[in-house]
């Protein structure tokens, strides 16, 4: 019998060589829309034991309603009474089969690969995470210009963050495609929208600029 997750493996793989930290797709559970995210640890992340990425759940239409769990092909991390109070699932004699329901529903809706198509609101959801993992302000979501990040102590040069890399791919995917084979380079963001530049604006500046 194969694992309630077992597209959690093929789709960790397809990230990690299209170089997504997030993935996300649509559940919908007791006429409740969620947002659900995928998200791979950082190599120096506390994890428990076994977990293979982390699972977060949004509620659509109150972002800040959610729950984060560590999974992998096999389980969700979490207690049962937080899966049951989150998800409102009432307590009865018969509750592990459930839950295990539960576990096999939400398996339908896990993609095996990134899908590269996104709604709006998934897109919403991705930035919001990728900006409080590079603490950043949820609301910066305007480009504005790219940069270059300073050598660091060992001489070599900085990258910049895998959250501002999915970021661009999500809001600003052509002007990302045109600049980003140079790692070095960070794209800035702002909360204003007066201050978004198009993309040949912002590369005109960057060369403007690089060659002075």
């Amino acid at each position: 019998m194969a694992n309630v997750f077992d597209n959690l493996k093929p789709l960790k793989k397809d990230m990690e060589e299209k170089g997504w930290c997030i993935e996300s797709f649509l559940f919908k559970y007791k006429q409740i829309d969620f947002v659900v995210l995928i998200k791979l640890y950082e190599d120096d992340e506390a994890r428990p034991e076994y977990a293979l990425l982390k699972i977060e759940f949004l509620k659509q239409g109150d972002f800040d309603d959610n729950l984060l769990v560590p999974a992998n092909s096999v389980k969700l991390f979490v207690e049962p009474k937080t899966l049951r109070e989150y998800f409102n699932i009432e307590y009865t004699e018969n509750i592990g089969n459930i839950l295990r329901q539960f576990n096999q529903q939400l398996s339908t809706f896990i993609p095996s690969k990134v899908i590269e198509t996104k709604s709006n609101i998934q897109k919403e959801a991705m930035v919001r995470s990728l900006n409080q993992s590079d603490a950043e302000n949820p609301n910066k979501q305007y480009c504005y210009a790219v940069r270059r990040n300073p050598i660091k102590a060992d001489g070599t040069l900085g990258q910049r963050s895998l959250y501002n890399d999915n970021k661009t791919r999500l809001l600003r995917p052509e002007l990302y495609q045109k600049l980003n084979v140079d790692k070095n380079l960070s794209f800035c963001f702002s909360v204003d929208l007066n201050e978004e530049k198009t993309n040949e604006n912002i590369i005109y500046n960057w060369a403007r600029n690089k060659n002075k």
